[in-house]
């Protein structure tokens, strides 16, 4: 398969992923904003969908962020209703 090289199909891979995480681990996700220790008690699942990514995708375009953006956006920005002192 070949690596993706193009930054709009790298994005759609890692919304795809942190999508996943929000799907597979919502409770965990909930808990850790509750607790403020969200990176923590995901390190594994999230370093796990990072290398995913990064297999995927050319070195160029993986520098660009794509992966740390759709996690904001996923594990974070769609969880703004949680209750957190971190926000």
């Amino acid at each position: 398969m070949a690596l993706i090289d193009k930054p709009e199909r790298a994005r759609q891979l890692a919304r795809a992923i942190a999508s996943d995480l929000t799907l597979y681990h919502d409770k965990k996700i909930v808990e850790g904003i509750e607790n403020d220790t969200l990176f923590d008690v995901m390190s594994h699942e999230i370093n796990e969908g990072r290398a995913l990514f990064k297999s995927r995708v050319v070195p160029e375009v993986y520098a660009q962020g794509h992966y740390e953006r759709a996690l904001c956006d996923f594990l974070l920005k769609s969880k703004g209703d949680v209750k957190s002192r971190i926000w």
